[in-house]
């Protein structure tokens, strides 16, 4: 057994005691597992044990190893959790089935016109800039409810729940729960939220998506720009 196999059971068994301890069904929760740099060698098992939803940062790199990988696991979840730019929104709409960096207003409209065109109808997420962080991507709070009404009854697109990234430096659980707060309001069930360092305190705060990378694969190999 690899050491990414034993990883990923230790992880369902976290994600099994966080829900129950918060009353919840551990069924309502999807891991993400966050392949990002990495490749089949180390997908792969992971495949094979069960692991079906996984999540990666670039279209370029998930274009690159996920077509192959799709075609021998036909019921792989691809989860775009990085950021999308307008010039690969026709090629992330084709090979994702989430998105969960719906952002700005021009990205929204990219999406719609390529589901459109493609007629494939991907989850989508709208990303929340909780910490309203000037170098990071993401709807401030305030404007999440306008931007969610442009999304909806504009662009006719079919919004499944929100997600954050928290500041690295601030309690999570202020921000898990802010998210948790804006989806009420809007009601959204889907919340995107949670990593390898904080995903227990996001299941307890309702997180129905975590992304779980490092906790799986180990420490990333660097790539290039």
């Amino acid at each position: 057994m690899t050491d990414s196999v034993e990883a990923l059971r230790d992880i369902r068994s976290r994600i099994e005691l966080a829900a129950k301890g918060a009353g919840r069904d551990p069924q309502t929760v999807t891991l993400v597992a966050v392949s990002k740099t990495y490749g089949e060698e180390a997908i792969v098992p992971v495949i094979e044990n069960g692991q079906r939803a996984f999540g990666e940062n670039r279209v370029q790199e998930a274009k690159a190893k996920w077509p192959g990988l799709k075609a021998r696991f036909p019921a792989l979840e691809l989860h775009l959790i990085g950021p999308l730019q307008s010039n690969n929104t026709a090629e992330a709409v084709e090979l994702f089935d989430a998105i969960h960096t719906v952002d700005r207003p021009k990205i929204a409209k990219a999406i719609a016109d390529e589901m459109a065109k493609q007629g494939k109808r991907p989850k989508l997420f709208v990303q929340v800039n909780t910490g309203e962080e000037e170098q990071k991507a993401g709807v401030a709070p305030r404007e999440t409810a306008a931007f969610l009404h442009h999304c909806r009854d504009e662009l006719k697109l079919e919004i499944s729940g929100l997600m954050c990234i928290p500041p690295v430096d601030e309690e999570a659980a202020l921000h898990f729960g802010l998210l948790a707060t804006l989806a009420r309001e809007n009601g959204l069930t889907g919340l995107s939220m949670g990593m390898s360092d904080d995903f227990e305190t996001a299941i307890a705060l309702g997180a129905t998506h975590i992304r779980v990378g490092s906790a799986i694969f180990g420490a990333r190999k660097p790539v290039g720009p």
